[in-house]
């Protein structure tokens, strides 16, 4: 199963084309509302959109998921990074060496505050690179600097990469064939 976490502010492009696309792949994609229990499932994206999320990340604290994602937006990535069952979550996902830990735009900074990006090559959205503590951090908007994949982790500078984002987490969960095939279906060149 794969985990993405959606706090308040979140970006939605950067949320929900990542779900769309591993879907398609034939994963299993949850999403999990972060500082949420008791006020239900529905969660404002940065852009005032409301999504309905699967579950509440609370509820995925003991689990042992395949990957966990990431959004980026503000102010959502500072909710994630002040949430402790983002902490339980994370912690659970760094020790375990086969889960994908993946992260956009704002949000890589969440992954750095927790120390999960050292020796790691990582990249942000421009102005958060002295968050990525550790990390060897690419230049944003560059070819290379787009979306980085590095072991596990995947990186990406923002919305605007959302669907290299996405394909990239398909890649490594699914294999080079899955990734180029849902490229050419959705025409992603």
């Amino acid at each position: 199963m794969v985990l993405v976490l959606l706090a308040e502010g979140f970006e939605e492009i950067e949320a929900l084309t990542p779900v769309d696309l591993l879907r398609r792949a034939g994963l299993d994609v949850k999403t999990a509302a972060v500082s949420h229990k008791g006020c239900g499932l529905a969660v404002t994206g940065s852009h005032g959109i409301p999504v309905t999320a699967d579950a509440y990340a609370e509820d995925f604290t003991e689990v042992s998921p395949e990957a966990v994602i990431l959004p980026g937006g503000m102010p959502g990535a500072k909710h994630l990074d002040a949430d402790p069952a983002v902490d339980g979550i994370l912690e659970r996902a760094a020790a375990d060496p086969s889960c994908v830990i993946g992260a956009i735009c704002a949000a890589p900074m969440v992954l750095g505050h927790r120390g999960l990006l050292r020796g790691v090559r990582a990249v942000c959205y421009p102005g958060f690179e002295g968050e990525l503590e550790g990390a060897s951090v690419a230049e944003a908007g560059t070819p290379e600097g787009r979306v980085v994949t590095d072991g596990r982790f995947v990186t990406a500078c923002g919305m605007g990469a959302a669907t290299e984002f996405g394909l990239a987490l398909v890649k490594i969960l699914k294999g080079e064939d899955a990734a180029e095939s849902l490229r050419t279906a959705v025409l992603a060149k």
